[in-house]
Protein backbone atom coordinates (compact mmCIF):
# COMPACT_ATOMS: atom_id res chain seq x y z
CA UNK A 1 0.00 0.00 0.00
CA UNK A 2 2.94 2.32 0.76
CA UNK A 3 4.05 1.95 -2.88
CA UNK A 4 1.05 4.05 -3.98
CA UNK A 5 1.73 6.87 -1.47
CA UNK A 6 3.63 9.96 -2.61
CA UNK A 7 6.63 11.20 -0.59
CA UNK A 8 4.60 13.94 1.13
CA UNK A 9 2.02 11.41 2.40
CA UNK A 10 4.79 9.12 3.64
CA UNK A 11 6.55 11.94 5.50
CA UNK A 12 3.21 13.09 6.97
CA UNK A 13 2.43 9.59 8.18
CA UNK A 14 5.86 9.31 9.73
CA UNK A 15 5.49 12.61 11.61
CA UNK A 16 2.05 11.59 12.86
CA UNK A 17 3.39 8.41 14.41
CA UNK A 18 6.78 9.49 15.66
CA UNK A 19 6.97 13.29 15.56
CA UNK A 20 5.91 14.05 19.14
CA UNK A 21 6.79 10.89 20.99
CA UNK A 22 4.12 9.20 23.10
CA UNK A 23 2.32 12.51 23.70
CA UNK A 24 2.21 13.27 19.98
CA UNK A 25 1.08 9.72 19.17
CA UNK A 26 -1.82 9.98 21.65
CA UNK A 27 -2.68 13.56 20.65
CA UNK A 28 -3.07 12.63 16.97
CA UNK A 29 -5.51 9.85 17.82
CA UNK A 30 -7.23 11.46 20.81
CA UNK A 31 -6.60 15.21 21.15
CA UNK A 32 -6.91 15.14 24.92
CA UNK A 33 -3.90 17.37 25.59
CA UNK A 34 -5.06 20.15 23.29
CA UNK A 35 -8.55 19.85 24.82
CA UNK A 36 -7.14 20.32 28.34
CA UNK A 37 -5.01 23.22 27.15
CA UNK A 38 -8.04 24.94 25.61
CA UNK A 39 -10.20 24.22 28.69
CA UNK A 40 -7.83 24.67 31.62
CA UNK A 41 -4.43 25.54 30.23
CA UNK A 42 -2.49 28.41 28.72
CA UNK A 43 -4.98 28.80 25.87
CA UNK A 44 -7.96 29.36 28.16
CA UNK A 45 -8.36 33.09 28.90
CA UNK A 46 -9.68 34.02 32.33
CA UNK A 47 -10.47 37.48 33.76
CA UNK A 48 -7.31 38.90 35.25
CA UNK A 49 -8.96 40.10 38.48
CA UNK A 50 -10.27 36.81 39.94
CA UNK A 51 -9.69 36.68 43.69
CA UNK A 52 -9.40 33.74 46.08
CA UNK A 53 -13.19 33.35 46.34
CA UNK A 54 -12.95 31.79 42.88
CA UNK A 55 -10.77 28.97 44.29
CA UNK A 56 -13.77 27.23 45.79
CA UNK A 57 -15.01 25.87 42.48
CA UNK A 58 -11.78 23.93 41.99
CA UNK A 59 -11.72 22.88 45.64
CA UNK A 60 -15.26 21.52 45.25
CA UNK A 61 -14.01 19.36 42.39
CA UNK A 62 -11.24 17.98 44.61
CA UNK A 63 -13.81 17.23 47.33
CA UNK A 64 -15.97 15.31 44.86
CA UNK A 65 -13.03 13.18 43.72
CA UNK A 66 -12.07 12.44 47.34
CA UNK A 67 -15.62 11.41 48.22
CA UNK A 68 -15.84 9.04 45.24
CA UNK A 69 -12.46 7.41 45.93
CA UNK A 70 -12.96 6.96 49.68
CA UNK A 71 -16.53 5.78 49.05
CA UNK A 72 -15.36 3.12 46.59
CA UNK A 73 -12.93 1.66 49.12
CA UNK A 74 -15.51 1.78 51.92
CA UNK A 75 -18.04 0.00 49.67
CA UNK A 76 -15.63 -2.94 49.40
CA UNK A 77 -16.09 -3.69 53.11
CA UNK A 78 -19.57 -2.34 53.93
CA UNK A 79 -22.49 -4.79 54.29
CA UNK A 80 -25.88 -3.20 53.40
CA UNK A 81 -28.00 -5.35 55.68
CA UNK A 82 -30.06 -4.27 58.67
CA UNK A 83 -28.44 -6.74 61.05
CA UNK A 84 -24.86 -6.31 59.83
CA UNK A 85 -24.49 -2.71 58.61
CA UNK A 86 -23.55 -1.20 61.99
CA UNK A 87 -21.07 -4.01 62.75
CA UNK A 88 -19.53 -3.75 59.28
CA UNK A 89 -18.83 -0.06 59.85
CA UNK A 90 -17.22 -0.85 63.20
CA UNK A 91 -15.19 -3.59 61.50
CA UNK A 92 -13.96 -1.07 58.93
CA UNK A 93 -12.82 1.16 61.80
CA UNK A 94 -11.04 -1.62 63.70
CA UNK A 95 -10.02 -4.42 61.34
CA UNK A 96 -9.44 -2.92 57.88
CA UNK A 97 -6.00 -1.44 57.31
CA UNK A 98 -6.43 2.33 57.52
CA UNK A 99 -10.18 1.80 57.54
CA UNK A 100 -10.52 4.44 60.25
CA UNK A 101 -8.78 6.93 57.95
CA UNK A 102 -11.05 6.06 55.02
CA UNK A 103 -14.19 6.46 57.09
CA UNK A 104 -13.14 9.68 58.79
CA UNK A 105 -11.94 11.16 55.48
CA UNK A 106 -15.29 10.26 53.90
CA UNK A 107 -17.37 11.64 56.77
CA UNK A 108 -15.34 14.82 57.23
CA UNK A 109 -15.09 15.15 53.45
CA UNK A 110 -18.89 15.37 53.20
CA UNK A 111 -18.94 18.30 55.61
CA UNK A 112 -16.03 20.01 53.87
CA UNK A 113 -17.75 19.49 50.51
CA UNK A 114 -20.83 21.34 51.76
CA UNK A 115 -18.73 24.14 53.32
CA UNK A 116 -16.96 24.69 50.01
CA UNK A 117 -20.14 24.51 47.91
CA UNK A 118 -22.06 26.87 50.21
CA UNK A 119 -19.22 29.41 50.00
CA UNK A 120 -19.13 28.91 46.22
CA UNK A 121 -22.88 29.59 45.98
CA UNK A 122 -22.83 32.67 48.22
CA UNK A 123 -19.89 34.02 46.22
CA UNK A 124 -22.00 33.58 43.08
CA UNK A 125 -24.90 35.41 44.73
CA UNK A 126 -22.73 38.33 45.87
CA UNK A 127 -21.07 38.85 42.50
CA UNK A 128 -24.18 38.15 40.42
CA UNK A 129 -22.84 35.06 38.68
CA UNK A 130 -26.42 33.91 38.06
CA UNK A 131 -27.19 36.80 35.70
CA UNK A 132 -27.39 36.58 31.91
CA UNK A 133 -25.84 34.91 30.02
CA UNK A 134 -24.93 32.44 32.81
CA UNK A 135 -28.42 31.29 33.87
CA UNK A 136 -27.83 27.66 32.81
CA UNK A 137 -24.50 27.65 34.62
CA UNK A 138 -26.37 28.72 37.77
CA UNK A 139 -29.08 26.11 37.26
CA UNK A 140 -26.55 23.30 36.94
CA UNK A 141 -24.98 24.48 40.21
CA UNK A 142 -28.32 24.28 42.04
CA UNK A 143 -28.95 20.81 40.56
CA UNK A 144 -25.55 19.74 41.90
CA UNK A 145 -26.54 21.04 45.36
CA UNK A 146 -29.81 19.06 45.29
CA UNK A 147 -27.97 15.89 44.22
CA UNK A 148 -25.41 16.46 46.98
CA UNK A 149 -28.17 16.73 49.56
CA UNK A 150 -29.82 13.52 48.39
CA UNK A 151 -26.48 11.70 48.35
CA UNK A 152 -25.47 12.98 51.79
CA UNK A 153 -28.81 12.08 53.34
CA UNK A 154 -28.65 8.52 52.02
CA UNK A 155 -25.02 8.20 53.09
CA UNK A 156 -25.91 9.32 56.61
CA UNK A 157 -28.37 6.43 56.85
CA UNK A 158 -25.81 3.76 55.95
CA UNK A 159 -24.00 3.44 59.34
CA UNK A 160 -27.40 2.33 60.70
CA UNK A 161 -26.97 4.03 64.05
CA UNK A 162 -29.74 5.61 66.09
CA UNK A 163 -29.60 8.98 64.33
CA UNK A 164 -29.30 7.28 60.94
CA UNK A 165 -32.40 5.18 61.51
CA UNK A 166 -34.57 7.89 63.00
CA UNK A 167 -33.35 10.52 60.56
CA UNK A 168 -34.44 8.25 57.72
CA UNK A 169 -37.78 7.68 59.44
CA UNK A 170 -38.49 11.39 59.95
CA UNK A 171 -37.37 12.61 56.52
CA UNK A 172 -39.07 9.88 54.49
CA UNK A 173 -42.28 10.37 56.48
CA UNK A 174 -42.40 13.95 55.22
CA UNK A 175 -43.69 12.73 51.87
CA UNK A 176 -46.80 11.40 53.58
CA UNK A 177 -47.96 15.03 53.79
CA UNK A 178 -48.53 15.08 50.01
CA UNK A 179 -52.30 14.72 49.51
CA UNK A 180 -53.46 11.53 47.84
CA UNK A 181 -50.15 9.90 46.92
CA UNK A 182 -48.05 10.65 50.01
CA UNK A 183 -48.46 7.30 51.75
CA UNK A 184 -47.71 5.39 48.55
CA UNK A 185 -44.51 7.39 48.03
CA UNK A 186 -43.38 6.67 51.59
CA UNK A 187 -43.99 2.93 51.24
CA UNK A 188 -42.12 2.94 47.93
CA UNK A 189 -39.15 4.69 49.55
CA UNK A 190 -39.18 2.22 52.43
CA UNK A 191 -39.65 -0.85 50.27
CA UNK A 192 -42.22 -1.97 52.83
CA UNK A 193 -44.24 -0.61 55.71
CA UNK A 194 -41.37 0.63 57.89
CA UNK A 195 -37.74 1.69 57.62
CA UNK A 196 -35.96 -1.65 57.44
CA UNK A 197 -33.51 -3.70 55.41
CA UNK A 198 -35.10 -2.90 51.99
CA UNK A 199 -34.78 0.81 52.80
CA UNK A 200 -31.11 0.38 53.64
CA UNK A 201 -30.47 -1.51 50.39
CA UNK A 202 -32.18 1.15 48.30
CA UNK A 203 -30.30 3.98 49.97
CA UNK A 204 -27.00 2.14 49.58
CA UNK A 205 -27.56 1.61 45.84
CA UNK A 206 -28.58 5.24 45.28
CA UNK A 207 -25.76 6.57 47.46
CA UNK A 208 -23.28 4.65 45.31
CA UNK A 209 -24.74 5.80 41.97
CA UNK A 210 -25.59 9.46 42.64
CA UNK A 211 -21.97 10.72 42.89
CA UNK A 212 -21.44 9.66 39.28
CA UNK A 213 -24.60 11.55 38.33
CA UNK A 214 -23.06 14.56 40.09
CA UNK A 215 -19.92 14.11 37.97
CA UNK A 216 -22.08 14.22 34.82
CA UNK A 217 -23.78 17.45 35.93
CA UNK A 218 -20.39 18.92 36.91
CA UNK A 219 -19.23 18.31 33.32
CA UNK A 220 -22.27 20.25 32.08
CA UNK A 221 -21.56 22.94 34.69
CA UNK A 222 -17.97 23.36 33.45
CA UNK A 223 -19.13 23.24 29.83
CA UNK A 224 -21.59 26.07 30.48
CA UNK A 225 -18.84 27.98 32.31
CA UNK A 226 -16.52 27.81 29.31
CA UNK A 227 -19.11 29.09 26.84
CA UNK A 228 -19.16 32.64 28.25
CA UNK A 229 -16.22 32.42 30.64
CA UNK A 230 -16.02 33.17 34.34
CA UNK A 231 -17.70 36.11 35.97
CA UNK A 232 -15.38 38.39 37.94
CA UNK A 233 -15.50 40.59 41.08
CA UNK A 234 -16.37 43.68 39.02
CA UNK A 235 -19.19 41.86 37.26
CA UNK A 236 -18.34 43.44 33.91
CA UNK A 237 -17.69 41.66 30.62
CA UNK A 238 -14.28 41.09 29.07
CA UNK A 239 -13.78 43.80 26.43
CA UNK A 240 -10.12 43.60 25.37
CA UNK A 241 -7.39 40.93 25.38
CA UNK A 242 -5.72 42.92 28.18
CA UNK A 243 -8.68 42.03 30.42
CA UNK A 244 -7.65 38.36 30.51
CA UNK A 245 -4.66 36.20 31.40
CA UNK A 246 -4.05 32.49 30.70
CA UNK A 247 -5.62 30.19 33.25
CA UNK A 248 -2.33 28.29 33.45
CA UNK A 249 -0.01 29.04 35.15
CA UNK A 250 -1.58 32.03 36.90
CA UNK A 251 -4.73 30.48 38.31
CA UNK A 252 -3.45 26.91 38.61
CA UNK A 253 -0.82 28.24 41.02
CA UNK A 254 -3.49 30.20 42.87
CA UNK A 255 -5.64 27.05 43.08
CA UNK A 256 -2.69 25.06 44.43
CA UNK A 257 -2.36 27.54 47.30
CA UNK A 258 -6.10 27.14 47.97
CA UNK A 259 -5.72 23.35 47.93
CA UNK A 260 -2.93 23.59 50.48
CA UNK A 261 -4.99 25.67 52.90
CA UNK A 262 -8.01 23.43 52.39
CA UNK A 263 -6.07 20.23 53.09
CA UNK A 264 -4.60 21.72 56.26
CA UNK A 265 -8.10 22.38 57.60
CA UNK A 266 -9.40 19.06 56.31
CA UNK A 267 -6.49 17.14 57.90
CA UNK A 268 -6.99 18.85 61.24
CA UNK A 269 -10.59 17.63 61.38
CA UNK A 270 -9.69 14.11 60.19
CA UNK A 271 -6.87 13.57 62.68
CA UNK A 272 -7.88 15.69 65.67
CA UNK A 273 -11.67 16.18 65.63
CA UNK A 274 -13.25 13.63 63.26
CA UNK A 275 -16.48 13.31 65.25
CA UNK A 276 -16.97 16.97 66.08
CA UNK A 277 -19.28 17.48 63.10
CA UNK A 278 -21.41 14.37 63.75
CA UNK A 279 -23.86 13.19 66.38
CA UNK A 280 -22.71 10.83 69.16
CA UNK A 281 -26.05 8.96 69.02
CA UNK A 282 -24.96 7.49 65.71
CA UNK A 283 -22.47 5.31 67.60
CA UNK A 284 -25.46 3.50 69.13
CA UNK A 285 -26.94 0.69 66.98
CA UNK A 286 -30.31 1.49 65.43
CA UNK A 287 -33.23 0.59 67.69
CA UNK A 288 -36.77 1.17 66.39
CA UNK A 289 -38.11 0.79 69.95
CA UNK A 290 -36.16 3.74 71.39
CA UNK A 291 -36.64 7.25 69.97
CA UNK A 292 -33.78 9.72 70.57
CA UNK A 293 -34.88 12.72 72.67
CA UNK A 294 -33.77 15.20 69.99
CA UNK A 295 -33.54 14.12 66.35
CA UNK A 296 -31.31 16.42 64.32
CA UNK A 297 -29.78 16.00 60.85
CA UNK A 298 -26.21 16.80 59.88
CA UNK A 299 -25.26 20.48 60.27
CA UNK A 300 -25.48 21.23 56.55
CA UNK A 301 -29.22 20.44 56.58
CA UNK A 302 -30.03 22.49 59.68
CA UNK A 303 -31.30 25.71 57.97
CA UNK A 304 -33.75 23.70 55.86
CA UNK A 305 -34.70 21.57 58.87
CA UNK A 306 -35.50 24.79 60.76
CA UNK A 307 -37.76 25.94 57.90
CA UNK A 308 -39.50 22.55 57.96
CA UNK A 309 -40.25 22.78 61.68
CA UNK A 310 -41.06 26.49 61.85
CA UNK A 311 -43.97 26.49 59.43
CA UNK A 312 -47.31 26.98 61.25
CA UNK A 313 -50.72 25.71 60.20
CA UNK A 314 -52.18 27.88 57.44
CA UNK A 315 -55.83 28.75 58.00
CA UNK A 316 -58.14 31.32 59.53
CA UNK A 317 -56.56 32.88 62.66
CA UNK A 318 -58.22 32.28 66.03
CA UNK A 319 -60.36 29.45 64.62
CA UNK A 320 -59.95 25.70 64.15
CA UNK A 321 -60.18 26.06 60.36
CA UNK A 322 -56.92 24.86 58.74
CA UNK A 323 -56.37 24.91 54.99
CA UNK A 324 -52.80 23.58 54.97
CA UNK A 325 -51.30 21.59 57.84
CA UNK A 326 -47.97 22.65 59.32
CA UNK A 327 -46.45 19.38 58.08
CA UNK A 328 -47.39 19.99 54.44
CA UNK A 329 -46.52 23.69 54.70
CA UNK A 330 -43.13 22.73 56.16
CA UNK A 331 -42.39 20.33 53.30
CA UNK A 332 -43.40 22.94 50.71
CA UNK A 333 -41.36 25.61 52.51
CA UNK A 334 -38.29 23.40 52.82
CA UNK A 335 -38.20 22.44 49.14
CA UNK A 336 -39.29 25.91 48.09
CA UNK A 337 -36.37 27.47 49.97
CA UNK A 338 -34.01 25.70 47.55
CA UNK A 339 -36.09 25.78 44.37
CA UNK A 340 -36.52 29.54 44.60
CA UNK A 341 -32.85 29.90 43.64
CA UNK A 342 -33.72 28.65 40.15
CA UNK A 343 -35.70 31.88 39.68
CA UNK A 344 -33.01 34.19 41.08
CA UNK A 345 -31.85 35.39 37.60
CA UNK A 346 -35.35 36.82 37.06
CA UNK A 347 -36.03 37.91 40.64
CA UNK A 348 -32.97 40.16 40.52
CA UNK A 349 -33.80 42.58 37.71
CA UNK A 350 -30.77 44.84 38.23
CA UNK A 351 -28.51 45.53 35.27
CA UNK A 352 -25.34 45.54 37.40
CA UNK A 353 -24.06 42.13 38.46
CA UNK A 354 -21.69 42.66 41.36
CA UNK A 355 -23.05 43.72 44.75
CA UNK A 356 -19.84 45.74 45.18
CA UNK A 357 -21.55 48.45 43.09
CA UNK A 358 -25.04 47.96 44.57
CA UNK A 359 -25.09 49.33 48.16
CA UNK A 360 -28.61 48.21 49.09
CA UNK A 361 -28.22 44.78 47.48
CA UNK A 362 -24.96 44.34 49.40
CA UNK A 363 -26.79 45.05 52.66
CA UNK A 364 -29.53 42.57 51.72
CA UNK A 365 -26.88 39.94 50.96
CA UNK A 366 -25.29 40.17 54.40
CA UNK A 367 -28.67 40.16 56.14
CA UNK A 368 -29.62 37.06 54.15
CA UNK A 369 -26.38 35.32 55.10
CA UNK A 370 -26.96 36.12 58.79
CA UNK A 371 -30.54 34.86 58.47
CA UNK A 372 -29.29 31.54 57.08
CA UNK A 373 -26.88 31.19 60.00
CA UNK A 374 -29.71 31.93 62.45
CA UNK A 375 -31.86 29.25 60.78
CA UNK A 376 -28.97 26.81 61.10
CA UNK A 377 -28.71 27.53 64.82
CA UNK A 378 -32.48 27.20 65.33
CA UNK A 379 -32.45 23.89 63.46
CA UNK A 380 -30.05 22.47 66.04
CA UNK A 381 -32.35 23.40 68.96
CA UNK A 382 -35.66 21.86 70.12
CA UNK A 383 -38.67 23.35 68.25
CA UNK A 384 -40.20 25.01 71.29
CA UNK A 385 -40.26 28.27 73.25
CA UNK A 386 -38.06 31.10 72.03
CA UNK A 387 -36.40 28.93 69.38
CA UNK A 388 -39.70 28.38 67.61
CA UNK A 389 -40.39 32.13 67.59
CA UNK A 390 -36.91 32.96 66.29
CA UNK A 391 -37.28 30.26 63.65
CA UNK A 392 -40.55 31.70 62.36
CA UNK A 393 -39.11 35.22 62.20
CA UNK A 394 -36.04 33.94 60.34
CA UNK A 395 -38.27 31.88 58.05
CA UNK A 396 -40.39 34.93 57.20
CA UNK A 397 -37.30 36.98 56.43
CA UNK A 398 -35.83 34.20 54.26
CA UNK A 399 -38.64 34.42 51.71
CA UNK A 400 -39.13 38.18 52.22
CA UNK A 401 -35.52 38.63 51.09
CA UNK A 402 -36.37 37.59 47.54
CA UNK A 403 -39.39 39.90 47.45
CA UNK A 404 -37.24 42.83 48.63
CA UNK A 405 -34.51 41.93 46.14
CA UNK A 406 -37.07 41.92 43.30
CA UNK A 407 -38.39 45.34 44.34
CA UNK A 408 -35.08 47.03 45.13
CA UNK A 409 -33.18 45.68 42.10
CA UNK A 410 -35.46 47.66 39.79
CA UNK A 411 -35.03 50.96 41.64
CA UNK A 412 -31.60 50.86 43.24
CA UNK A 413 -29.11 53.57 42.37
CA UNK A 414 -25.81 51.82 41.60
CA UNK A 415 -22.24 53.09 41.76
CA UNK A 416 -20.40 53.80 38.48
CA UNK A 417 -18.74 50.76 36.89
CA UNK A 418 -15.07 50.77 35.74
CA UNK A 419 -14.43 51.13 32.02
CA UNK A 420 -12.70 47.75 31.80
CA UNK A 421 -11.17 45.02 33.94
CA UNK A 422 -7.61 45.92 32.95
CA UNK A 423 -8.02 49.62 33.81
CA UNK A 424 -9.52 48.75 37.20
CA UNK A 425 -6.66 46.34 37.94
CA UNK A 426 -3.99 48.86 36.93
CA UNK A 427 -5.70 51.62 38.94
CA UNK A 428 -5.78 49.35 42.00
CA UNK A 429 -2.10 48.49 41.54
CA UNK A 430 -1.15 52.18 41.30
CA UNK A 431 -3.22 52.92 44.43
CA UNK A 432 -1.33 50.29 46.49
CA UNK A 433 2.13 51.50 45.45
Amino acid sequence: MDMHMNPEQKSGRKSQNSGGGIKGWIEYRLPIFSFLDHSLGSQYPAPRNLNYWWNFGSIAGICLVMQILTGLFLAMHYVPHGTMAFDSVESIMRNVNYGWLLRYAHAVGASMFFVVVYIHIFRGIYYGSYKAPRELLWWFGIVILLLMMATAFMGYVLPWGQMSFWGATVITNLFSAIPGVGESIVHWLWGGFAVDNPTLNRFYALHFVLPFVIVAVVVLHIWALHVHGSNNPLGIDVKTPQDTIPFHPYYTIKDCLGFGVFFLIFSWFVFFAPNSLGDPDNYIPANPMITPPHIVPEWYFLPFYAILRSMPDIGIPFTDIVFVSSKLAGVVGMFGSILIFFFLPWIDRGTVRSAAFRPVTKLLFWLFLIDCLVLGFVGSQPPEGIYLLIGRIALAYYFAHFVMLWYISRREKTLPLPESISKAVLASADHHR
